[in-house]
């Protein structure tokens, strides 16, 4: 089991040295026979950030694989906000990578670990489900309401398409001129010409 020790003290953490965090996560991972990959220390970084550069580091260990386990010494330590600290969470189940908190004993690679472990992912899946069934119901509903969705459909002025082509103007000169896509052109063209047969050939200039 190779481990990746996190740990970290903001400006406010006056007179706090990281080394008391890691000593015991040192000794931790010792007890438990586990090789430690690497240490990650950020020092005046605030546990409400969401990015820090250590813990990308760390994370960016576990997706590559390089660690099995993170191991920090209290949950308010990797991270202060409870909405980040369950999608990180989430990612490392869906990586792989276990979990330990030392101060709350909060272990995923042990038995009942695991299965919390599991279930998280099963509460974290449920929840995905449930804003992707939301999202899908709110779309249905604003279309039930003649909500149109999506991009808004192009326009073109036909009057002065029609005076360009007259012109002899290829349509790409037209579209240009108009400010459009040469495919709205032959669109709109074909629309307003359908027994022309060399606008049922395909798209030229």
């Amino acid at each position: 089991m190779k481990a990746g020790l996190y740990a970290r003290v903001s400006t406010l953490d006056k007179n706090q040295d990281p080394t008391l965090q890691l000593r015991d996560l040192r000794a931790f991972c010792h007890s438990r026979g586990w090789k430690i990959f690497d240490e990650y220390i950020d020092i005046g970084q605030s546990g409400g950030k969401d990015s820090r550069p250590q813990l990308n580091r760390l994370l960016d260990a576990a997706r590559k694989r390089k660690i099995d386990c993170v191991c920090v010494w209290r949950l308010d330590r990797f991270g202060r906000s409870l909405k980040n600290l369950i999608l990180t969470l989430d990612e490392l189940i869906a990586l792989g990578v276990s979990f330990t908190s030392y101060s709350e004993s909060i272990d995923f690679t042990t038995s009942t670990g695991k299965l919390l472990f599991h279930l998280l992912g099963a509460f974290a899946e449920f929840e995905r489900n449930l804003i992707r069934e939301r999202v899908k119901a709110g779309i249905e509903n604003a279309k039930d309401k003649g909500v149109v969705l999506g991009r808004p459909k192009a326009e073109i002025d036909t009057k002065k398409l029609l005076e360009l082509q007259s012109q002899g103007c290829s349509i790409r000169k037209i579209a240009e001129t108009l400010k459009v896509s040469k495919s709205l052109v032959h669109k709109t063209l074909l629309e307003l010409n359908p027994g022309n047969l060399e606008l049922s050939t395909p798209l030229s200039s």
